[in-house]
């Protein structure tokens, strides 16, 4: 009987656990996890283990964190696992060359776009803001680039009107994982070549930071809906009433009876908060104040006073 192709696996968030699970119960033999070290998190900054530390001791692997894999004791301790595949899944650092010759056959990669469309670490997030109807993911050859790698396989997922990043994310996650042992399984039976990439249609997704979350008020009422959704969870979107922060979940677009400078509050419906963009309303259903709990706008209104005529900026 053949051995199983052993892989070492390479990943640290939420979005690497169904790839994972989905090895995990393939015919492929998972050799050893590869993940960051603990970091600390939440209001108590204690030290907590990455969710693909997690999920790995509960289905019994081997767990190296290392503080950098670009040491020659790490490299040495990778080729002794003489793997058949890397397969690297937002781990969150580049994969230095020396470690990308090492697999037999391939290092691979799930990338959540369709490649070579949103390279770069938030394509999940920019394909919402940016209102496209259509994502998927990719999986490829890893390079020493940007995702930049040959594609194996790609497939395509329906964003739909309502998707916010976080539950785009969940559908990105597990079709890539599938996905991932599919082209693994063609891989082995000589069944799938690497296809490179088109490097003229490249579309970068750049990293977001906090303060990016800002509201443009100028912006169509449509696009600053995808904005919203778009940043949500992460880095959220935001907007300023005076000196007071407040958040924004969840919004629709909505008509504007007369013109109105962006972000200015119209009048609308009752316990509705309707602000004036640069093209079109918007109406806020989804809310977090002061309070720093995420309300229903008729919750918001019944202990905050906003009438027409105030601004947002």
């Amino acid at each position: 009987m053949n051995k199983s192709p052993g892989i070492i696996f390479f990943g640290t968030p939420e979005f690497a656990v169904p790839a994972l699970h989905s090895l995990h119960k393939s015919r492929f033999t998972i050799s050893l996890v590869v993940t960051q070290p603990d970091r600390p998190r939440g209001r108590g900054r204690k030290l907590l283990p990455s969710p693909v530390k997690e999920a790995a001791l509960q289905l019994g692997y081997e767990v190296l964190q290392p503080d950098s894999i670009r040491s020659d004791h790490f490299h040495q301790t990778m080729a002794s696992y003489n793997p058949d595949y890397l397969v690297v899944v937002a781990f969150g650092q580049f994969i230095p060359e020396n470690l990308l010759t090492l697999p037999k056959r391939y290092p691979v990669n799930i990338h959540p776009s369709l490649l070579p469309r949103y390279r770069g670490p938030a394509p999940i997030q920019w394909a919402v803001i940016n209102g496209d109807k259509e994502t998927g993911v990719t999986i490829m050859v890893l390079d020493a680039g940007m995702d930049s790698g040959d594609i194996l396989l790609a497939e395509k997922e329906k964003i739909f009107l309502d998707d916010t990043s976080a539950t785009l994310h969940d559908r990105l996650a597990e079709k890539g994982a599938n996905l991932l042992v599919t082209a693994l399984e063609q891989i082995e039976i000589n069944n799938l070549q690497p296809t490179p990439q088109d490097h003229s249609q490249v579309v970068v997704a750049p990293l977001l930071k906090k303060e990016d979350g800002r509201i443009d008020w100028t912006l169509d009422a449509d696009r600053i809906e995808a904005f919203i959704r778009g940043m949500t969870p992460w880095p959220g979107a935001f907007t300023f009433w005076g000196e007071k922060c407040l958040k924004l979940f969840k919004a629709k677009t909505a008509s504007m009876t007369e013109p109105s400078p962006p972000g200015t509050i119209i009048q609308g419906f009752q316990d509705e908060l309707r602000i004036s963009t640069g093209k079109g309303a918007l109406s806020i259903l989804e809310i977090q104040g002061s309070s720093g709990k995420r309300l229903s706008i008729r919750d918001f209104l019944r202990g905050t006073r906003i009438i027409p005529g105030m601004i947002f900026t």
